[in-house]
This record gives C-alpha cells, structure tokens and sequence, in this order.
C-alpha cells in the first residue's frame, strides 16, 4: 500500500479551508498560546458507492453496488459509468469515477474478527461477530481487496488462507463467507497481534485506502505477546481503523486509543442483532470515500511553535508531523480517506510576545493544504485546493480584549473536559467510590448540556436521574452495570459540530454569538475574519442558517449537500 498515491476519481473535488480564532493575546506573562480552530470542507468527490444498501437503480436482485443477488452466472453487469470486466468467479470488475488509475478500486479491506473463549457466551455474540463481517463483505465491490483475519492471543488468517488478500467476486465472497461460518471461538485477545498482521496484509497493497475494521468483545489481556502501543507506533498513519465492541467486556479505553492513532472511530452495539445492520452501514460510507488522502501544512513564522493540531471532529484523532519541517519549514500532517464531509481540527500555537511590536496585527503561521506526492503507480489527487489562510496575533495590554475565546475554539476545549470527566466517572465507578463517579458524572451531564451532545446526554440518561442538566445535578441509577459507562466513553468521542446561532443561549461562561459577518462561525455563516474576538455585549443571535440532518441528531449548513456528522445526502431522505 502506498499512502502518498491515489485514485483519479475525485477529479471534481474541492477542497476548503477556513480558520476561526481569536486574534488578542496578553502582551505580558511570558509566552501565550494561541488557539485555532480549521475546518477542512471536501465536497464534489464524484459519483461514488452508493450510501445505503438498497439498489439506487430500483433493479431487482441487485445488491448496492450493483452486484446480482441472483448469482455469479446471472449474466455480465456493467457499472453505469464505466466498463466491466468478467472476473473468472463470475461478477463484472467495474470501473467507476471512484476507481483509481486502470480502474483499480481505491480500497483494501481487513476484517478482524475477535475469536476469543469469552466470544463463545452467550452464543448470539458470536453467530452476530460472523454475520456482521459477512454483511460487510457483502458490500465489496468487485475487485477490491479483502481479507478476514481471526484475533485470539495471536493473529491467523481466515480469509484466504495464507498470509494475502483475496480479491473481491460473487465467488470468493461465497468463499469467505463460508470460512467465517466455520470459524471456532477459543482462546485469549492481543489487539496488538491483529493490528500487526492487518498492517503487513495493507502493506502489500497498492490501494490507496487501508482500512481495517476490528471487532472484541474483551480486554487486551495478552498485550505482553505484542505490545499495543509498539504496534501503533508502527502502523500509525498507514492505514485506518475503526474500532467497535460487543458485550459486556471490552474497555473503551483501549478501543480509543486503537482509533485516535489509527485515524479511526469507536463504536459499539448493546444488542447482538444490532451489529450486522452497523457494519452494513460503516462499510457503505467508507465506500464513499474517493480522496486517499490531504495534507494539512503549517507553517510557523520565525518566534512560532507548533504546541499540537488535533482532529476534534467529528472524532478526536492524534496527528503527528510526517517529520521534520521541509525546505519551506511547514510541518505536513496527513489526513486520510476523505469523501464529501467536513472536518474540525484544533491549533494549538505558541509564542513570546517579547520584543514584538504591538497594536497591529501579526502573523503567527500560514496554514492550508496540499495533495499528497505521486506514487510510482498512482497519479496525484485531483482535488482543487484553497489558498493558505494566516493565523494572526495582536499582542495587546487590554485584558478587556485578551481575555475573550472563539466560539469554537472554546467549544473544543469544553469537550475535551466533557470527554475527561465521563473517563474520570467511569474510572471512579469501576473502584467503588459511588460518590466520585456521581460528581464526575454530573459534571458531564453540565458539559454535554453545555455543548449540545444529545445523544451522550440521551446515554447519560441511561446511568443516572437527571435533576437539572444545566447545573450538573443527578443521581446514579442503583442498577448500574460498569458497561454502562463503557458506552456511555464510546458516545462521548463522537463530538458536536459546534455552537449554532440559532441556540437559544450560549454555553456557560462563553459570550452570546454574534450576527452574520466576520467570525461567525463557520459553520453557520460567512467566513470569519483572521483574529476576531467576540465580544461579551454582541448582539442577539441571527437567523438560523442551518438544518437538521434528517438521518441523526446533527446539524448541517444550509448550503451542504452531506451532512458533515454521518454523510447522509441532504438531497435525499433518510
């Protein structure tokens, strides 16, 4: 697999870039950090994989991606926009828009599947593990590289047999469903050990897309047989994993942190049955995904340190630099497996404000984003790119206006302590002390409130009665089990887009947001200018200029075709 490569079916994409920050920093106490928030907005990817199961041409028999239900001999398929190529299993190879270079699909796919002793009770916990990544494989469009891989305190291939990836057809889909079902559960758990053989099956590929989906329903128990953290620090930006647990074992810690430096997200089902429908779901929109990758480049001026830049929506995710500055002295952070969605990411910058001159604006760093280099086997990106936006400084004596912080950026950062006190409640939980985990807890419930988590306070529900959400007060429910909070950890890293003018107040001890112009949220209206405050005496807020996203509890632009939570096309219903 090569990571810099990709395909050539976003040829009609665009990428945006916008920043929203307050530009006042104390001129006195040594040096400040500065806060940013970037919000990267790729939309135009193409026709792609259609993002729900049923057939989008209405034809009988066929399956989503235009395979025939009917069977491999039911005659030749062709995609609507491209050619077809009989595979020797029957099914028509297509090349769509989506296809990279030669019609080549831009995915590899790994399915790890937890085969652990503890997956064998109760029973529908494993029938549920099988049928799940047989509904995923389902999914595969002719051509694409797979394999399914067994976890236990090892790794061993399921899927083809030895150490390699199948390529996808009616035949050895069949194949591979046929292996899952024979699969045996015994033994322990090294998601190290999964990771490690999922990576070297990926590394081999030259699809442009590795993704990895991981299932357990345990702790790491053996993590001495192969390390975790010496696998991530391996495999980290290589490809993607999504991370998702079943039962009543599996610690959402672990799983976390499997998906932040693996560029992932972390899931879970509560019912068994629930799971296939899930994995239905996550491997229709990965098919979405046409753009392999973007680099975000920050280039810090002279006096200026990169502290870190984090994704923080709609996942959190760890980003590192891909080394030391270039030439230009920008430090290049990779982003993967891009489809039409918007992302958040968060600047953290640090500067002296010693000897620099005061009242005007500075520039701290320019940031923007680049394609990835070419491969030796895959022409660059096609994606038209926005120019480089700055972030500014205006060093001032004026606590009136150093004190302020951007919406965003502030939204962020109260997340990030929401995220941090259901960790610490759980914790709390899981050593007895009930009175702890009641005053963490309530201190979630006030963050979540504050912004605008639904569907964490909608599991917080679940664990505890809510008095007074705005003020923190509950109870814990008597009959709490310690998964409860172990799902309620896994709602918690799935953020909020950020604060919307049409709320009816702002979150506790943030200004009101101000009308339309510069720094509105962008989310919500025009760009916001480099280095506007927000003022505590701005007016009302303005007129709504967002929707709900009919298919979850998100909200999008007016102007957005894809809703950036979950991707559903706002042009269709759910």
């Amino acid at each position: 697999m090569r990571p810099e490569s990709s395909g050539g079916g976003a040829g009609g994409a665009t990428a945006a870039l916008e920043t929203s920050q307050s530009k006042y920093l104390s001129a006195s106490g040594g040096e400040q950090e500065m806060h940013v928030v970037l919000t990267v907005r790729v939309e135009g990817t193409g026709p792609t994989h259609p993002t729900h199961p049923a057939d989008p041409t209405g034809h009988p028999g066929r399956g989503p991606h235009g395979d025939d239900r009917r069977g491999p001999d039911a005659g030749d398929r062709r995609a609507p926009d491209g050619d077809a190529v009989r595979h020797p299993d029957g099914d028509a190879i297509r090349h769509p828009a989506g296809a990279g270079p030669g019609g080549a699909p831009l995915l590899a796919q790994v399915l790890v599947v937890d085969c652990s002793g503890s997956m064998t009770w109760p029973q529908e916990k494993f029938r549920a593990a099988r049928q799940a990544a047989a509904a995923a494989l389902r999914l595969l469009p002719a051509g694409t590289r797979f394999a399914v891989v067994q976890g236990t305190e090892d790794a061993t291939m399921v899927f083809p047999a030895h150490e390699g990836m199948a390529v996808s057809s009616a035949g050895q889909r069949r194949r591979a469903e046929a292996a899952l079902q024979g699969l045996p559960a015994g033994g322990g758990t090294c998601i190290g050990a999964w990771l490690d053989l999922a990576g070297r099956l990926l590394a081999a590929q030259d699809a442009p897309i590795g993704h990895v989906l991981l299932l357990t329903d345990g702790r790491n128990e053996h993590d001495r047989t192969m390390p975790l953290d010496a696998v991530l620090d391996t495999w980290e930006g290589r490809f993607v994993c999504d991370a998702w647990g079943i039962g009543d074992g599996w610690d959402a810690g672990e799983l976390l942190r499997v998906a932040r430096r693996l560029h992932g997200s972390v899931g879970a089902v509560r019912e068994e049955a629930a799971l296939p429908g899930e994995y239905e779901k996550l491997t229709a929109r990965l098919l979405t995904k046409t753009v392999p990758e973007l680099t975000v480049e920050v280039t810090p001026a002279p006096g200026t340190a990169i502290r870190y830049l984090k994704q923080v929506f709609p996942t959190e995710a760890d980003l590192e630099p891909g080394g030391p500055p270039g030439p230009d002295g920008a430090y290049r952070y990779t982003t993967r497996a891009w489809g039409d969605e918007t992302r958040r990411y968060h600047l953290c910058l640090t500067a002296d404000p010693t000897g620099r001159p005061r009242g005007e604006d500075l520039q701290l760093a320019a940031v923007g984003l680049a394609r990835p280099a070419a491969g030796p086997a895959m022409a660059p990106t096609a994606v038209r790119l926005p120019p480089p936006r700055a972030c500014v400084v205006h060093w001032t004596e004026d606590p009136a206006l150093s004190r302020h912080t951007d919406t965003q950026v502030a939204h962020f950062q109260l997340y990030g302590r929401f995220g941090q006190a259901v960790a610490a409640a759980a914790a709390a939980y899981r050593r007895g002390d009930r009175e702890a985990a009641e005053r963490h807890l309530g201190e979630g419930v006030r963050l979540a409130h504050a912004v605008g988590a639904t569907r964490p306070l909608a599991d917080f529900r679940g664990l505890a009665d809510i008095e007074d959400a705005a003020a923190g007060r509950l109870r814990l429910r008597p009959d709490l089990a310690p998964i409860d909070f172990e799902h309620l950890i896994t709602a918690s890293s799935h953020s909020t887009y950020g604060p919307e003018p049409d709320d009816p107040a702002p979150p506790p001890g943030l200004p009101p947001h101000p009308p339309g112009g510069a720094g509105t949220d962008p989310a919500t209206g025009p760009d916001p200018g480099p280095g506007t405050a927000f003022s505590a005496t701005a007016p009302a807020p303005a007129p709504a200029l967002t929707r709900p996203c009919p298919a979850c509890d998100g909200r999008a632009p007016l102007t957005a075709r894809f809703c950036p939570r979950c991707g559903h096309d706002l042009r269709e219903r759910p």
